[in-house]
Protein backbone atom coordinates (compact mmCIF):
# COMPACT_ATOMS: atom_id res chain seq x y z
CA UNK A 1 0.00 0.00 0.00
CA UNK A 2 1.06 3.93 -0.88
CA UNK A 3 0.15 6.41 1.60
CA UNK A 4 1.16 10.05 0.60
CA UNK A 5 0.89 12.77 2.75
CA UNK A 6 2.76 15.93 1.17
CA UNK A 7 3.65 19.39 1.04
CA UNK A 8 5.32 21.54 -1.57
CA UNK A 9 5.45 25.15 -2.70
CA UNK A 10 6.91 25.64 -6.29
CA UNK A 11 6.71 29.52 -6.67
CA UNK A 12 2.95 30.59 -7.00
CA UNK A 13 1.73 27.37 -6.46
CA UNK A 14 1.04 25.11 -3.63
CA UNK A 15 0.46 21.46 -3.34
CA UNK A 16 -0.85 19.96 -0.39
CA UNK A 17 -1.89 16.29 -1.09
CA UNK A 18 -3.16 13.30 0.71
CA UNK A 19 -4.05 9.95 -0.42
CA UNK A 20 -3.72 6.25 -0.30
CA UNK A 21 -3.71 3.51 -2.75
CA UNK A 22 -3.98 -0.25 -2.75
CA UNK A 23 -3.53 -2.96 -5.79
CA UNK A 24 -4.61 -2.27 -9.12
CA UNK A 25 -4.68 0.80 -10.87
CA UNK A 26 -5.07 4.13 -9.30
CA UNK A 27 -5.40 7.22 -11.07
CA UNK A 28 -4.72 10.71 -10.34
CA UNK A 29 -6.59 13.07 -12.55
CA UNK A 30 -7.24 16.26 -13.17
CA UNK A 31 -6.28 19.65 -15.50
CA UNK A 32 -2.99 20.55 -16.44
CA UNK A 33 -1.39 22.07 -13.58
CA UNK A 34 -3.19 20.63 -10.69
CA UNK A 35 -0.01 19.36 -9.21
CA UNK A 36 -0.23 15.55 -10.58
CA UNK A 37 3.52 15.21 -11.62
CA UNK A 38 4.89 17.07 -8.84
CA UNK A 39 3.26 14.18 -6.57
CA UNK A 40 4.22 11.52 -8.50
CA UNK A 41 7.86 13.30 -8.76
CA UNK A 42 8.07 12.86 -5.05
CA UNK A 43 6.44 9.34 -4.70
CA UNK A 44 9.61 8.49 -7.00
CA UNK A 45 12.20 10.21 -5.36
CA UNK A 46 12.71 12.69 -8.11
CA UNK A 47 11.38 15.78 -6.06
CA UNK A 48 11.75 16.54 -2.29
CA UNK A 49 8.49 17.10 -0.54
CA UNK A 50 8.61 20.69 1.87
CA UNK A 51 7.21 18.45 4.52
CA UNK A 52 5.20 15.44 5.20
CA UNK A 53 5.95 11.19 4.28
CA UNK A 54 5.12 8.85 1.96
CA UNK A 55 5.27 5.42 2.76
CA UNK A 56 5.49 1.71 0.29
CA UNK A 57 4.41 -1.72 1.89
CA UNK A 58 5.25 -0.64 5.11
CA UNK A 59 8.02 0.98 4.19
CA UNK A 60 9.07 4.80 4.99
CA UNK A 61 10.30 6.37 1.87
CA UNK A 62 10.35 10.13 3.37
CA UNK A 63 9.41 11.79 6.50
CA UNK A 64 10.19 15.38 6.85
CA UNK A 65 9.95 14.99 10.74
CA UNK A 66 12.21 12.10 10.83
CA UNK A 67 14.37 13.27 8.09
CA UNK A 68 14.09 10.37 6.29
CA UNK A 69 14.54 10.70 2.55
CA UNK A 70 15.38 6.93 0.38
CA UNK A 71 17.07 7.99 -2.85
CA UNK A 72 15.20 7.43 -5.88
CA UNK A 73 16.82 4.30 -7.20
CA UNK A 74 16.66 2.50 -3.42
CA UNK A 75 12.59 3.16 -3.42
CA UNK A 76 12.75 0.41 -6.49
CA UNK A 77 9.45 2.23 -8.26
CA UNK A 78 9.69 2.56 -11.80
CA UNK A 79 8.53 5.22 -13.87
CA UNK A 80 7.19 5.87 -17.71
CA UNK A 81 7.20 9.40 -18.76
CA UNK A 82 4.79 10.88 -22.04
CA UNK A 83 7.90 10.48 -23.86
CA UNK A 84 9.06 7.32 -22.86
CA UNK A 85 13.23 8.18 -22.67
CA UNK A 86 14.30 5.56 -24.35
CA UNK A 87 18.06 4.95 -25.34
CA UNK A 88 17.94 6.03 -29.34
CA UNK A 89 21.44 4.18 -29.75
CA UNK A 90 20.41 1.11 -28.09
CA UNK A 91 18.37 -1.65 -29.74
CA UNK A 92 14.78 -2.13 -28.20
CA UNK A 93 16.23 -5.70 -26.74
CA UNK A 94 19.41 -3.50 -24.38
CA UNK A 95 16.37 -0.83 -23.95
CA UNK A 96 14.73 -3.65 -21.85
CA UNK A 97 18.02 -5.43 -20.10
CA UNK A 98 18.40 -1.84 -18.78
CA UNK A 99 15.60 -1.66 -16.32
CA UNK A 100 16.75 -5.16 -15.08
CA UNK A 101 20.85 -3.73 -14.95
CA UNK A 102 19.10 -0.90 -12.64
CA UNK A 103 17.45 -3.24 -10.90
CA UNK A 104 20.56 -4.90 -9.69
CA UNK A 105 18.68 -8.47 -11.33
CA UNK A 106 20.49 -11.21 -12.65
CA UNK A 107 19.85 -12.32 -16.20
CA UNK A 108 16.04 -14.16 -16.02
CA UNK A 109 15.21 -15.53 -19.60
CA UNK A 110 11.63 -16.07 -18.50
CA UNK A 111 10.99 -12.82 -16.99
CA UNK A 112 12.23 -11.16 -19.98
CA UNK A 113 9.98 -13.56 -22.07
CA UNK A 114 7.13 -13.23 -19.89
CA UNK A 115 7.16 -9.02 -20.11
CA UNK A 116 7.79 -9.52 -23.88
CA UNK A 117 4.81 -11.32 -24.50
CA UNK A 118 2.55 -9.29 -22.04
CA UNK A 119 3.70 -6.44 -24.28
CA UNK A 120 3.49 -7.97 -27.34
CA UNK A 121 6.86 -6.71 -28.37
CA UNK A 122 9.05 -9.35 -29.23
CA UNK A 123 8.85 -8.99 -33.20
CA UNK A 124 10.51 -4.99 -32.28
CA UNK A 125 13.31 -6.25 -30.17
CA UNK A 126 16.20 -5.92 -32.84
CA UNK A 127 14.80 -2.04 -33.69
CA UNK A 128 15.78 0.88 -32.40
CA UNK A 129 13.63 3.43 -30.81
CA UNK A 130 14.14 5.53 -33.76
CA UNK A 131 11.98 3.09 -35.97
CA UNK A 132 9.46 2.60 -33.63
CA UNK A 133 5.89 4.50 -33.25
CA UNK A 134 4.73 6.32 -30.24
CA UNK A 135 2.81 3.66 -29.15
CA UNK A 136 5.90 0.99 -29.84
CA UNK A 137 8.31 3.35 -27.99
CA UNK A 138 6.21 3.65 -24.93
CA UNK A 139 5.17 -0.37 -24.59
CA UNK A 140 8.68 -0.60 -24.55
CA UNK A 141 9.22 2.03 -21.74
CA UNK A 142 6.49 0.02 -20.09
CA UNK A 143 8.69 -3.22 -20.23
CA UNK A 144 11.74 -1.37 -19.21
CA UNK A 145 10.22 -0.48 -16.53
CA UNK A 146 9.02 -4.09 -15.45
CA UNK A 147 11.86 -5.47 -15.73
CA UNK A 148 13.22 -3.46 -12.64
CA UNK A 149 11.04 -5.16 -10.73
CA UNK A 150 9.24 -2.47 -9.36
CA UNK A 151 7.17 -2.50 -6.35
CA UNK A 152 5.19 0.52 -7.83
CA UNK A 153 4.79 1.60 -11.53
CA UNK A 154 4.25 5.27 -11.88
CA UNK A 155 2.72 5.99 -15.41
CA UNK A 156 2.83 10.30 -16.33
CA UNK A 157 0.25 10.45 -18.92
CA UNK A 158 1.76 7.89 -20.85
CA UNK A 159 -0.69 8.18 -23.94
CA UNK A 160 -0.61 12.20 -24.05
CA UNK A 161 1.25 12.88 -26.81
CA UNK A 162 0.17 9.91 -29.52
CA UNK A 163 -2.98 10.26 -31.79
CA UNK A 164 -6.25 8.57 -31.30
CA UNK A 165 -4.83 5.87 -33.46
CA UNK A 166 -1.56 5.15 -31.49
CA UNK A 167 -3.81 5.48 -27.68
CA UNK A 168 -6.10 2.74 -29.29
CA UNK A 169 -3.47 0.57 -30.23
CA UNK A 170 -1.70 0.50 -26.52
CA UNK A 171 -4.91 0.80 -23.96
CA UNK A 172 -5.36 -3.25 -24.76
CA UNK A 173 -1.63 -3.60 -23.39
CA UNK A 174 -2.53 -1.28 -20.44
CA UNK A 175 -5.74 -2.95 -19.40
CA UNK A 176 -3.47 -6.08 -19.72
CA UNK A 177 -0.59 -5.09 -17.29
CA UNK A 178 -3.29 -3.40 -14.52
CA UNK A 179 -4.75 -7.13 -14.68
CA UNK A 180 -2.31 -9.70 -15.17
CA UNK A 181 1.29 -7.21 -14.08
CA UNK A 182 0.67 -7.68 -10.49
CA UNK A 183 2.53 -4.56 -9.92
CA UNK A 184 0.12 -1.53 -8.23
CA UNK A 185 0.16 1.63 -10.65
CA UNK A 186 -0.30 5.05 -10.28
CA UNK A 187 -1.58 6.59 -13.15
CA UNK A 188 -1.41 10.28 -14.23
CA UNK A 189 -4.31 11.68 -16.65
CA UNK A 190 -6.48 14.45 -17.77
CA UNK A 191 -8.33 12.09 -20.32
CA UNK A 192 -11.68 11.21 -18.39
CA UNK A 193 -11.65 8.07 -20.73
CA UNK A 194 -8.79 6.82 -20.79
CA UNK A 195 -9.58 6.73 -17.06
CA UNK A 196 -12.69 5.52 -16.97
CA UNK A 197 -11.01 2.40 -18.80
CA UNK A 198 -8.24 1.65 -17.03
CA UNK A 199 -8.97 3.00 -13.19
CA UNK A 200 -10.23 1.37 -10.05
CA UNK A 201 -9.73 3.96 -8.28
CA UNK A 202 -9.65 7.68 -9.10
CA UNK A 203 -7.77 10.21 -6.94
CA UNK A 204 -9.03 14.10 -7.90
CA UNK A 205 -6.60 17.08 -7.63
CA UNK A 206 -7.42 20.91 -8.41
CA UNK A 207 -5.01 23.56 -7.62
CA UNK A 208 -2.73 20.92 -5.78
CA UNK A 209 -5.17 19.64 -3.63
CA UNK A 210 -7.28 16.31 -3.15
CA UNK A 211 -10.88 17.52 -3.86
CA UNK A 212 -11.96 13.29 -4.02
CA UNK A 213 -11.60 9.68 -4.16
CA UNK A 214 -13.45 6.97 -5.02
CA UNK A 215 -14.59 4.92 -7.86
CA UNK A 216 -14.61 6.19 -12.05
CA UNK A 217 -18.44 7.30 -10.57
CA UNK A 218 -16.57 10.39 -9.93
CA UNK A 219 -15.82 11.35 -13.44
CA UNK A 220 -19.73 11.34 -14.35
Amino acid sequence: MLSADVEKQLGEFSLHATFAAEGGATALFGASGAGKTSLINMIAGLMRPDRGSITLGGETLFDSAKRIDVPAWQRHIGCVFQEGRLFPHLSVRHNLDYGRWMGRHAADPETFAHVVELLDIGHLLARRPGALSGGERQRVAIGRALLMRPRLLLLDEPLASLDAARKGEILPYLERLRDEAQVPIIYVSHDAAEVRRLATRVVMLADGKVTATGGTELLS
